[in-house]
C-alpha cells in the first residue's frame, strides 16, 4: 500500500485501501489484547482453569482466530493479483489462519460459552499490577479518600477543587502533578467517591493551565472546578467539522481587543454555558493552521445568539451559536495571537494524559447482560451474538489496560489508544442495536439505539479515526 502506485500515487493514499489496512490493524490490536489477557489468566502449567480463566480463553478464541483469517484475506486483497499467485507468500498466511481457526474450534460455540459464563456472573476484572512503590502512595491516598468521604457534600466539593483531586495530572496548584502511577492509585482509591464531571471544561482547563496568564488562571479555574462556571466549545462550523482548520469565523482587531463574527455549530450545552473556548481566524492571509487565535468568550456578551438543535433522540444538547461583532478584550486571548491552533491541538490531546478507568467495561456491557438474563429461551444465533459482543467489550477493556501499563512503564502505547477509542464507539452502537432487537419496546434501548448514532460522529468521525490510524500508526501517505 505504501509503494505500489496507480493513477500516479501510492494506492495507500486512496481512502478505500487506507481504511481497509487501518481496519485490519484495529482487528489485530483487539485480538492481541484478547490473547494477551488469556495468557495472563491461565497460570503456567495449570491442569484446570477456573471460570474466570475460561472466560478469558473464550474471549481470545472468539476474536483471535477470526482476526487472523480476516487480516490474511485483507492482505491478499490489498496485494491484488500478485497476492493471489502461488509464488507469493500471502496464501501461506491465509492457509495457516484457516487452519488455526479450525484447530481452535468454532468461534460461534466459543461465543455461546462466553455468553453462558457472563450471564452466570463470571467476570474478568481488569486491574493493573502495580509495582512495590505503589504501596506507600496507596496508604497516603487512601487516607485522603477516607477523609473526603467523611465530609459534607459541599465541603467535599471545595476540597476536591482546592486540593487538586479533580484533574490530578495537572501541575500544582490546579492539580497534584500526579505521575501515571499516582493517577491509577487515585482512581482506584476514589471509586465510589464521586468527583465532579467537568464536561467541556475538561478541555478548557488544560488550555488555561498551559497557555493562560496567571490572571486568567485565577479568574476561571477555581470557579470552574466548583461548577460555578460552565463551559462550551466553540470550534466546529458548518464548513469546518473534521477539517477544523478550515474555520471561517473571523476576529478583527478593534480598540482594546477583538470583534468576532461567524457561526459555530454542534456546540454542546451552549444554552447553559457561561463561557466558551473559541477559535477564530485573526490572519486570513496566512496558511490556514497559522492564522487562528484561541479566545475565551463570555456567552452573555452582546451579539451572542444560541439556537438549540433537536437531535434524533429528542434531546437538545447541540446548538448553533451566532457571533455578531462580539467584543472580546485582549486579556481573554489564550496563548499568542495566531497561535491558537497549537493551543487547540494540545487541548484535544490532553485526553491522552489522564489515566482513569480506561481498563473498565462500559455500562452498556453490563446492561446487555442484565437484559439477556431476563430473556430466557434466546435462539442460538442470539446467544452467539451476545457472547461475541461481550468478548469484544472484554477485549476493549484489555486494550485499555495495555495502554495504562505502557504509560506506567514510561513507554508509548502505540496505536492501542486510538484503536480503543474507535472500537469503543462502534461497540456501543453494536450493543444498542442487538439489545433493541431483543427488546424493541424497552424505553431504554429505544433511546440508546438513537443516542449511540452520535458516537461515531462527535469527537472525530469513524472515517477520520481510520485515517489517523493509517497515517500515524502505519505510515500510509496522507490524502493530497
Amino acid at each position: 500500500a505504501k509503494v505500489r502506485e496507480q493513477f500516479g500515487r501510492p494506492i495507500g493514499q486512496f481512502q478505500g485501501v487506507k481504511h481497509r489496512v487501518a481496519a485490519a490493524l484495529v482487528t489485530l490490536e483487539q485480538a492481541r489484547a484478547a490473547v494477551w489477557d488469556a495468557a495472563r489468566a491461565v497460570p503456567p502449567g495449570a491442569p484446570v482453569w477456573d471460570e474466570e480463566a475460561g472466560l478469558a480463553v473464550g474471549v481470545a478464541a472468539v476474536l483471535g482466530a477470526d482476526a487472523g483469517v480476516r487480516c490474511a484475506a485483507d492482505a491478499i486483497q490489498v496485494l491484488g493479483c500478485i497476492g493471489y499467485t502461488f509464488e507469493h507468500d500471502a496464501h501461506r498466511y491465509y492457509r495457516r489462519a484457516l487452519s488455526d481457526r479450525m484447530l481452535a474450534g468454532d468461534p460461534g460455540l466459543w461465543a455461546e460459552r462466553v455468553a453462558e459464563l457472563a450471564v452466570a456472573g463470571t467476570r474478568r476484572p481488569m486491574e493493573p499490577d502495580l509495582p512495590e512503590e505503589a504501596a506507600p502512595l496507596r496508604d497516603a491516598i487512601r487516607a485522603e479518600a477516607e477523609s473526603l468521604r467523611r465530609e459534607e457534600p459541599l465541603a467535599r466539593l471545595g476540597r476536591f477543587a482546592r486540593e487538586g483531586w479533580i484533574m490530578p495530572y495537572l501541575p500544582k496548584p490546579w492539580g497534584r502533578a500526579a505521575t501515571p502511577l499516582e493517577q491509577v492509585v487515585i482512581h482506584q482509591e476514589f471509586r465510589g467517591l464521586k468527583r465532579p464531571n467537568l464536561g467541556i471544561a475538561a478541555w478548557a482547563v488544560p488550555s488555561i493551565v498551559t497557555y493562560g496568564t496567571r490572571e486568567q488562571q485565577e479568574r476561571f479555574l477555581p470557579r470552574t472546578f466548583t461548577g460555578e462556571i460552565v463551559w462550551c466549545q466553540l470550534f466546529s462550523e458548518p464548513g469546518a467539522g473534521s477539517d477544523l482548520a478550515g474555520l471561517t469565523t473571523k476576529a478583527t482587531r478593534v480598540e482594546g481587543g477583538w470583534s468576532l463574527t461567524g457561526q459555530k455549530i454542534w456546540t454542546s450545552l451552549a444554552q447553559y454555558a457561561h463561557w466558551g473556548i473559541c477559535l477564530a481566524r485573526t490572519s486570513p492571509d496566512r496558511p490556514k493552521h497559522a492564522g487562528i487565535t484561541y479566545f475565551l468568550v463570555d456567552m452573555a456578551s452582546p451579539g451572542v445568539t444560541v439556537k438549540p438543535l433537536k437531535e434524533i433522540n429528542g434531546d437538545e444538547i447541540f446548538n448553533e451559536v451566532f457571533l455578531d461583532d462580539v467584543y472580546v478584550p485582549d486579556d481573554l486571548v489564550v496563548g499568542e495571537v495566531d497561535g491558537g491552533w497549537r493551543v487547540a491541538r494540545d487541548t484535544l490531546s490532553y485526553e491522552r494524559v489522564a489515566l482513569g478507568d480506561s481498563w473498565g467495561p462500559g455500562s452498556q456491557h453490563t446492561d446487555m447482560v442484565r437484559l439477556v438474563e431476563r430473556l430466557p429461551g434466546l435462539r442460538q444465533s442470539q446467544r452467539e451474538q451476545a457472547g461475541r459482543l461481550w468478548a469484544e467489550g472484554q477485549a476493549i477493556s484489555a486494550l485499555g489496560l495495555r495502554v495504562t501499563l505502557s504509560r506506567l512503564a514510561g513507554s508509548d502505547p502505540g496505536p492501542a489508544a486510538s484503536v480503543r477509542k474507535l472500537l469503543g464507539m462502534r461497540h456501543a452502537q453494536a450493543i444498542s442495536e442487538f439489545c433493541w432487537s431483543l427488546a424493541p419496546t424497552d424505553a431504554y434501548w429505544n433511546r440508546m439505539i438513537l443516542t449511540t448514532r452520535a458516537f461515531t460522529i462527535g469527537g472525530g468521525t469513524t472515517e477520520v479515526q481510520l485515517n489517523i490510524i493509517a497515517e500515524r500508526a502505519l505510515g500510509l501517505p496522507r490524502d493530497p
